[in-house]
């Protein structure tokens, strides 16, 4: 009996589960890698940069 109970009480993923949530991570990092490398992003990182000493006070 508390063998039943003690199973019916764990809690993690099971390996599908890791499966599904590896490929979720994995699609969200090759999407932000895409991003990261496109001209825009890149010329916005740049504008942000080059304001930044304008925004100090000394």
């Amino acid at each position: 009996m508390f063998r039943l109970r003690r199973r019916a009480q764990e809690r993690g993923m099971s390996t599908a589960e890791y499966t599904v949530g590896t490929l979720g991570a994995c699609t969200i990092g090759g999407v932000l890698v895409k991003v990261g490398q496109s001209e825009w992003f890149g010329d916005l990182v740049t504008g942000l940069l080059d304001k930044i000493p304008s925004l100090l006070p000394f």
